[in-house]
């Protein structure tokens, strides 16, 4: 399920793609809605979603049971969800059904970031490795957005080992990607976060993004991301950061470095324990003393190891009209 609690944001970042339609402030100015209203609102209507995909030619049935029970929750679709009021609380809606939570923020709520409890996967937007290109491509409505941004990054080292934090890179060619290598291996250093997923942006359209410059010509080719991806993990090298490159999904045009942190025996573990990480909030509560080695989960797939593509073997790939694609 992918959803927010909170509709407005404090960027307008030029690859957005609400275009701009979505509000936007530094402060909060609207009526707040409790969080039971907001969580059972987005089980219903997530359901009603899924309903509607009954029978649809594609739709495997053993999918479509599966996905009539909530396993995880990616916030993320819009707005900044750590500026809602009651997070915290709408947080603990989620784990109380063991609805893992991965929660997207902008790095411009440093006082939020620093109170917020457990999360399954906490990512941070690093869009920009300077001030300049950060208030280009992020177009930050807070006066001290560069300050900000830095406060949040001493708040993910200081709590590195307990929660797993994760560096979101979006990479805009002529935005973010030109001579900025050594420029995010400072911001690396400075967080050390667990992860860091780097992804080519993806194209919504020109609207508001138009005039911002934004076309396609800015997205770049997945070739262009690994070499942008290689070029980093030396430079995390050569500073002797201990991270690698554990992961990749090809058509998503994604990949995955990891901290060494999640190396057992010489391979990476990227996955998560899910039912570990519930039985540690249950019994040790939402501040309570556990990190992200507790639940680690198994070895990282051969199939989505670097080199590998990343698509799942046991999926069939086709194309526009249906057609099974031949695997190279």
């Amino acid at each position: 399920m992918e959803s927010t609690p909170l509709l407005s944001c404090s960027n307008k970042c030029v690859f957005c793609w609400r275009h701009g339609t979505n509000p936007v402030g530094t402060s909060w100015r609207w009526v707040v809605d409790p969080p039971d209203l907001i969580f059972n609102g987005i089980k219903e209507n997530h359901y009603k979603k899924i309903k509607m995909m009954r029978g649809v030619p594609g739709v495997s049935s053993s999918r479509f049971v599966e996905a009539m029970r909530i396993r995880h929750c990616a916030l993320s679709l819009v707005g900044e969800p750590i500026f809602y009021p009651y997070i915290n609380e709408f947080l603990g809606m989620l784990h109380k059904e063991r609805i893992s939570s991965f929660l997207v923020c902008n790095a411009q709520h440093p006082d939020q970031l620093a109170a917020l409890q457990h999360v399954t996967q906490l990512y941070v937007s690093i869009d920009a490795s300077n001030k300049d290109s950060l208030r280009r491509i992020d177009r930050p409505l807070h006066r001290d957005f560069w300050e900000r941004f830095q406060r949040c990054l001493d708040i993910l080292r200081e709590r590195r080992f307990r929660q797993r934090t994760v560096f979101r890179l979006t990479l805009v060619k002529d935005f973010n990607i030109e001579d900025e290598i050594e420029g995010y291996a400072d911001l690396v250093e400075r967080a050390l976060p667990c992860f860091i997923e780097l992804k080519g942006v993806t194209y919504c359209g020109t609207s508001t993004a138009g005039a911002a410059g934004l076309t396609m010509a800015n997205v770049p080719f997945y070739q262009e991301v690994c070499d942008f991806v290689v070029k980093l993990n030396d430079a995390l090298n050569k500073r002797g950061l201990g991270y690698g490159i554990a992961a990749e999904h090809a058509h998503s045009c994604c990949v995955l470095l990891a901290s060494d942190r999640f190396k057992v025996d010489g391979k990476y573990h990227t996955l998560i324990d899910y039912e570990k990480f519930f039985d540690l909030l249950e019994e040790k509560g939402p501040d309570g003393d556990f990190g992200p080695e507790d639940y680690i989960g198994a070895e990282t797939p051969e199939w989505a190891t670097w080199g590998n593509g990343g698509f799942d073997p046991r999926d069939q790939r086709v194309d526009r009209k249906g057609r099974p694609i031949e695997r190279p």
